[in-house]
């Protein structure tokens, strides 16, 4: 089912069921061109909800690897002109640079949503872990970082 035939259903859960099917099966060359297309849909609270799911979904299997680079650049582009979309993106490379000990700022962590920091939590970067343990967005945060730091330096005794 092409994203103009996705267009005619009139139940926006349905849409949103249909855009994400045809998201997790679009070849990559076609991505970005369908990615646009579902941008276009009148109700842009479910288009954007689609596409936030699916540039999760693709972050989450490129992430460790070369090929996030190049993805994360065009897929920027192709969602330039929605802010929280971009936002998503950075927070993901930045995630990526923590996670692959690459460099990045704490400030960038620090001022980073409550999603990004609480992903960093699960994760293994100890610098990144005692940033949000002192000062993370939250005292959920905060504890859930003091906590995995402190699983982790038992894991290295």
């Amino acid at each position: 089912m092409d994203s103009h035939t996705i267009q005619q259903i009139s139940d926006e859960h349905a849409r949103f069921a249909a855009y994400l099917a045809a998201l997790q099966q679009v070849a990559e060359p076609d991505e970005l061109d369908l990615v646009g297309r579902v941008l276009t849909d009148p109700d842009q609270t479910m288009a954007q909800s689609a596409v936030l799911r699916h540039l999760d979904r693709r972050a989450t299997a490129l992430c460790t690897g070369p090929a996030y680079e190049g993805w994360g650049q065009a897929m920027t582009q192709a969602v330039s002109d929605r802010p929280f979309l971009v936002q998503r993106l950075r927070e993901w490379s930045l995630f990526r640079a923590i996670t692959r000990k690459l460099p990045w700022e704490p400030d960038d962590l620090l001022a980073s949503s409550n999603w990004l920091q609480l992903r960093t939590t699960d994760g293994t970067n100890t610098e990144a872990m005692e940033i949000l343990a002192a000062a993370g967005r939250t005292k959920r945060i905060r504890g859930t970082a003091r906590t995995r730091l402190n699983q982790l330096r038992l894991s290295k005794n």
